[in-house]
């Protein structure tokens, strides 16, 4: 059910680190170990996505400085931040900042094995959604602004006439400008096109008032 899901351990703890890489390994996880938050800092261009679990105590690079700078790269694995007992303000901070989930050290190996799971789950649907939005702006790219202006008042649910009237065309032209921007969005139908559309953030077109 792991397979495949990368989990990078930030952890300037050997003993934390290679305990913690045991266990997800053993739970079907891959695991890459980074032994400081600079480290991984200098590595994470040229990592693998997946879920981070981040040591907020560490030695030169706090586990919040980490945060801070991957957010400022525009990173947003899911991350679970592990604190000690009585640094609740620290977790909450970093919660704020935008972590998944914070665990108190020592932590239940069960607990961290539910929470990465819920992690990935949520990682992978977002990441999926992502994907979606990101076709769909390339699709809607290859239109003119004619075409795409025509999509706009499709999605507005105007027919060819008003549409022609709105933008000063003939309905021939609208006709003309329709199937073009079909044949570019690769729509076999009219609710490929406005489901593009409505994924790509395209606004329907404004009748004129009066």
């Amino acid at each position: 059910m792991n397979e495949g899901r990368l989990v990078h351990i930030v952890d300037d703890d050997d003993a934390v680190r290679e305990g913690a890489a045991i266990l997800l390994e053993s739970s079907g996880f891959d695991v890459e170990g980074h032994l400081s938050g600079a480290d991984f800092l200098e590595s994470v261009a040229n990592c693998k996505p997946g879920c981070i679990i981040l040591d907020m105590h560490m030695p030169q690079v706090t586990g919040l400085e980490v945060q801070a700078e991957l957010k400022a790269r525009g990173i947003d694995w899911p991350i679970i931040v592990l604190t000690g007992q009585g640094d609740i303000g620290i977790a909450v901070e970093a919660m704020k900042n935008g972590a998944y989930e914070f665990i108190e050290k020592p932590y239940q190996n069960e607990m961290l094995l539910a929470t990465l799971t819920d992690a990935f789950d949520k990682f992978e649907t977002l990441s999926e959604a992502s994907a979606k939005v990101a076709y769909a702006r390339s699709m809607i790219a290859k239109l003119s602004q004619r075409e795409l202006e025509i999509v706009r008042g499709l999605l507005a649910g105007l027919p060819n006439k008003i549409i022609a009237y709105e933008l000063d065309l003939s309905v021939r032209t609208v006709e003309v400008y329709r199937a073009n921007a079909m044949d570019k969005l690769e729509a076999r139908g009219l609710s490929t096109a406005i489901r593009l559309a409505i994924t790509a953030g395209v606004q329907p077109l404004e009748e004129r008032k009066g």
